[in-house]
């Protein structure tokens, strides 16, 4: 087993608030043709989640892109009303990695860095 080190001056931490998690995910897609070729296309909900979160980072973009190996650790907190569930782990849809794939996607068309190829490590959570 090897430990990554990563670099501790690029670090950060943030927590971004939305009154609704998006559930729509990266992988919902749509697809149409014009004349005989396909377009794919994000569909609505998937595209108004990709713009909500897209506005939501771009406030807390970093200065310059983090270079290097990266660890994202990301908590989906999602809201209930029942109080015994509260803090407990959800295991129903979405899924973490279609959850994932949307941040990911948003963070680097917001500019935290090059490519999301770049996160070496991630630990995702869902909680209720």
């Amino acid at each position: 087993m090897r430990f990554l080190k990563m670099n501790e001056k690029q670090k950060m931490r943030f927590f971004i608030s939305l009154e609704k998690v998006p559930t729509s995910t990266g992988q919902e897609k749509k697809i149409s043709f014009r004349g005989n070729r396909p377009v794919i296309y994000d569909s609505e909900k998937s595209a108004a989640a990709r713009e909500l979160l897209e506005a939501e980072l771009s406030h807390r973009r970093p200065e310059r892109k983090f270079r290097g190996p990266i660890m994202l650790s990301v908590s989906w907190d999602f809201p209930t009303s029942d109080r015994k569930k509260v803090g407990t782990y959800k295991v129903t849809k979405p899924d973490t990695d279609n959850l994932e794939k949307l941040l990911k996607d948003s963070m680097t068309r917001t500019g935290f860095w090059e490519d999301d190829a770049q996160v070496a490590v991630e630990i995702i959570s869902k909680r209720t």
